[in-house]
């Protein structure tokens, strides 16, 4: 069977010394094994309390602070562009660019930090077949490409096929937590969510929606949107 056809970047602007050091030598230790079923608490070595995916992590800003908030949570990142898997780890590591990277390779953890990070460097659909269901306490979705024209709609990330996958991989009373500052991906979230059974929209206020969760982490996409005055919302909705 043909993979799906993905649409997007893969990778930005050039990647420098210090994070292809860091992508040859730390996210091996990271990486899921894409060509067999997975197993989470075997992923991390020990078993965790909470298992939360985040998809399309970006430079790992969220990611990495959850992970470091909640040590005993194991969390998945999905991630195509390189770039900001070469992020998440500087993140990770401590290692940022004009630091000297060791000379025999070996990279460890930043002071403060346990090992609750596993990755996936590909198209995330091709991961979800390779996990149990009910698995996921929480998964992230937070500002996906709104591929804002009607003609691209096919290619937005909620779709009943993806949103079956999801909801397959949550456990019951699990989180689906949606972040968009786009109008027309806000509207599309809606209508798209309005019409599952399996999921109930948690907002009792406006405010519910209008304001992060108390766990946020405000990432580098999200002060871009503030600085060109686009408002996010935060959708949660909950497996039934």
């Amino acid at each position: 069977m043909l993979p799906p056809k993905f649409f997007g970047r893969r990778q930005g602007r050039t990647i420098h010394k210090t994070k292809n050091f860091l992508l040859e030598h730390f996210l091996p230790r990271l990486l899921l094994n894409r060509n067999q079923p997975i197993d989470l608490p075997a992923c991390f070595g020990t078993p965790k309390q909470r298992y939360c995916l985040e998809i399309g992590f970006g430079d790992g800003e969220h990611l990495a602070a959850l992970a470091k908030a909640n040590p005993q949570t194991g969390f998945i990142g999905i991630e195509v562009y390189k770039n900001g898997v070469a992020n998440l780890l500087n993140i990770l590591t401590g290692i940022r660019e004009g630091n000297e990277c060791p000379a025999d390779g070996t990279v460890e953890l930043a002071q403060g930090r346990v090992d609750n990070v596993r990755v996936f460097d590909d198209d995330a659909r091709l991961l979800f077949d390779q996990l149990s269901d009910g698995v996921f306490d929480k998964i992230y979705l937070l500002f996906p490409d709104p591929w804002p024209k009607k003609k691209h709609a096919a290619r937005r990330f909620v779709n009943p096929d993806n949103l079956n996958q999801l909801s397959r991989l949550l456990k019951t009373g699990g989180i689906l937590q949606i972040a968009t500052d786009h109008p027309v991906y806000k509207r599309w979230v809606l209508e798209q969510m309005r019409a599952r059974t399996d999921f109930v929209w948690t907002a009792k206020t406006s405010d519910d929606w209008r304001n992060p969760p108390e766990d946020w982490h405000e990432t580098k996409y999200q002060r871009k949107a503030i600085r060109e005055g686009r408002r996010a919302v935060f959708f949660e909705y909950q497996k039934v």
